[in-house]
């Protein structure tokens, strides 16, 4: 295989996970610098990362500091070199770990709060004459709604108590499920 060849694939490969990231609500850089970095078997510059993506070095450093925020990418340095460089993180079960571990900041538990005080209230609060289908409908909805992200936010603690969650261990709790 031609580097040629070797680089269109790693194109096409960057491609992909910058529609990824895109798919999920994030920017493409972030998909496209993780891409970059996960193929490389060196820690790159900004200003390296830049010229194998094509981004702004403005959009890569902001793009660069919120992979790191998500343990996707981490920072080395270079004995007698001032700049940064960046490494991707291989092990992905880490990395889920880490953005799992993230869903405990107070934004999130706002969020999941609102849902249990608007159940609380749906609950307190008597049926009003007439709506008392809609009020039912509305409890019902609510109610399936906790259940959803009580089960979540126990599956999360699961996860991220798995200190040593690997391929190994995901094959063994995805049986224990089959079951």
């Amino acid at each position: 295989m031609s580097t040629t060849e070797l680089e269109t694939i790693k194109s096409n490969f960057t491609q992909g996970l910058s529609q990824i990231s895109q798919f999920w609500g994030l920017p493409k850089s972030l998909g496209a610098i993780f891409a970059v970095l996960y193929l490389s078997p060196n820690a790159l510059s900004l200003n390296e990362i830049v010229g194998k993506t094509g981004f702004t070095k403005g959009a890569i450093s902001t793009s660069v500091r919120t992979l790191a925020r998500m343990g996707l990418v981490h920072r080395q340095s270079k004995l007698g070199d001032r700049k940064d460089y960046y490494i991707a993180e291989s092990d992905f079960y880490k990395v889920v770990r880490s953005i799992l571990k993230g869903r405990e900041n107070s934004e999130f538990n706002r969020a999941l709060a609102s849902v249990q005080e608007t159940l609380v209230d749906l609950q307190t609060n008597p049926n009003q004459e007439g709506d008392a289908e809609d009020w039912d409908f509305a409890k019902n909805r609510v109610a399936e709604m906790q259940s959803f992200f009580d089960n979540l936010d126990n599956l999360v603690r699961v996860i991220t108590a798995l200190e040593t969650m690997n391929q190994n261990t995901v094959q063994k709790v995805i049986a224990l499920l089959k079951k």
